[in-house]
């Protein structure tokens, strides 16, 4: 075990340690991010706005795909955190082993069975007539880039969690660079002119680049994951459904989102009106989809330093700590939320246009139309998205389970069809504000109750220290 990283996981200032571990995570998800919107404005420059709809229909696979990728990864680091905390170094090896051999293993059979059925998914994904040739032609490559993809994702996860924070960020920043370069190439008729085609074999690429860089970093010495391609093979059922049970919310939470997707894509076919077609508004949908990627995921980068901080104090019984950081990190998060929800107010037509190269004035206008009804809810989504990455970190799946059902099950759902049904495709929209508000209220109201229960355990004296009075 490296004694300076557990050092600094336990010992150093937790506002310090939170920048420290967040600001790397946050680059790396901003860049991940950033070449999946860049993607997207080269698709729209290269094939047009209707070809942009090929990404949003393809999307689902490629959110089971992470979802799978990041219930490994987070559950498979919080057992390894916590096993850090303790000192159990047998624990923390038939961690990092379980999480890759079974991530290898689903992800094979998940890439087989997808090339088997290829058209009929894309049909339920919601693909018509107008873009089913540009999403079949992106999904192949896709798929054959699921192995690299979500081994990466995993070994993300478990690279924050022994707090190499900067190796996991330069791993995401590799694969976005390769793609945002070999894009173009690959895309315009300057270069290789392959079009949709093109894109995704960009990504085939900077995904195994991404890959590539973070197993070899978790082979070398430095590293305390211990990974031995000796002993790789060596299963560890017991702790499989630890992990299972743990990253389970994440999974639940991702792969709705791949339902909620199809949904959508599936509503918008019904609902679309006959002289506009499905086509332009599943783009609008599609642009959305990307530009929240890029605007939110770096408040999720703050989550994914905060991770490996709530396991290891949690494993340690500082409890003192433990709250510092999450008051902390939940301040620092609505901040962020909250001023994205101003930038998009401000800024959605000037956003879309930038997806149009022939300047669209419906596709523009209903996007940005869409997009500031959406973004109202960003203000509250920061205290479920904390709550349900701490309940996670300190091993309650069960917890961490109802916090990210509350929005895209319990809530979205039943919503989305009756807002559809009421409002036309304008009741998808409000579906997202709604149900955002809502269950960020809710995981405001348990988010107090936990910090109320986590004070009954500090110390008297560092109660006392914390409220400025003097033992």
């Amino acid at each position: 075990m490296n004694k300076e990283r557990s050092e600094m996981l336990g010992g150093m200032d937790v506002k310090k340690l939170l920048i420290k571990l967040s600001i790397p995570a946050t680059i790396a998800m901003m860049a991940n991010a950033l070449y999946n919107l860049v993607d997207t404005i080269f698709v729209a420059r290269g094939a047009g706005e209707i070809a942009i709809g090929s990404l949003a229909i393809v999307f689902p696979i490629q959110m089971i795909v992470l979802a799978i990728g990041l219930m490994i990864g987070i559950g498979s680091s919080s057992i390894f955190s916590r096993a850090y905390g303790r000192g159990d170094q047998e624990s923390m090896t038939r961690a990092v082993n379980t999480a890759l051999l079974l991530n290898v293993i689903i992800s094979i059979t998940i890439t087989i069975i997808a090339l088997l059925f290829v058209d009929p998914i894309l049909y339920f994904f919601g693909a018509s007539a107008e873009n089913f040739d540009y999403a079949k032609e992106y999904m192949v490559f896709i798929l054959i880039s699921l192995v690299p993809f979500s081994l990466a994702i995993v070994l993300n996860n478990l690279t924050r969690a022994e707090g190499r924070a900067n190796i996991a960020m330069i791993s995401l920043l590799i694969g976005a660079i390769v793609n945002i370069v070999l894009d173009p190439i690959f895309i315009f008729d300057w270069g290789f002119g392959m079009g949709v085609r093109g894109a995704a074999l960009a990504t085939l690429i900077a995904k195994t680049s991404s890959f590539i860089y973070i197993f070899s970093r978790a082979l070398s010495p430095e590293s305390s994951l211990n990974v031995n391609l000796r002993t790789i093979h060596k299963f560890d059922f017991k702790m499989t459904r630890e992990i299972v049970a743990i990253g389970v919310p994440t999974f639940v939470r991702n792969t709705l989102g791949a339902v909620l997707v199809i949904i959508i894509n599936n509503l918008i076919n019904a609902y679309a009106p006959v002289d506009i077609g499905p086509g332009i508004y599943i783009s609008i949908y599609g642009v959305i989809n990307r530009m929240i990627m890029f605007l939110l995921l770096p408040g999720f980068g703050l989550v994914q330093g905060l991770i490996p901080i709530v396991g290891f104090n949690f494993g340690a019984k500082f409890h003192r700590r433990l709250h510092d950081v999450l008051t902390y990190s939940v301040r620092l998060i609505m901040i962020y939320f909250v001023g994205i929800f101003l930038v998009t107010l401000v800024s959605a037509d000037v956003l879309f246009r930038v997806f149009s190269p022939e300047n669209d004035t419906f596709f523009i206008t209903e996007g940005a139309r869409a997009f500031r009804i959406i973004s109202v809810g960003f203000t509250m989504i920061g205290f479920q998205v904390v709550l349900s990455s701490v309940y996670q970190a300190m091993g309650y799946p069960v917890r961490a389970f109802l916090v990210a059902m509350s929005r895209q099950f319990i809530l979205f759902i039943p919503l989305v069809y009756l807002f559809t049904y009421l409002f036309g495709i304008t009741g998808i929209w409000l579906t997202f504000l709604v149900a955002d508000l809502v269950a960020g209220l809710a995981s405001y109201i348990v988010y107090r109750y936990e910090m109320k229960d986590l004070r009954t355990k500090i110390p008297t004296n560092e109660l006392l220290e914390m409220q400025g009075i003097k033992a």
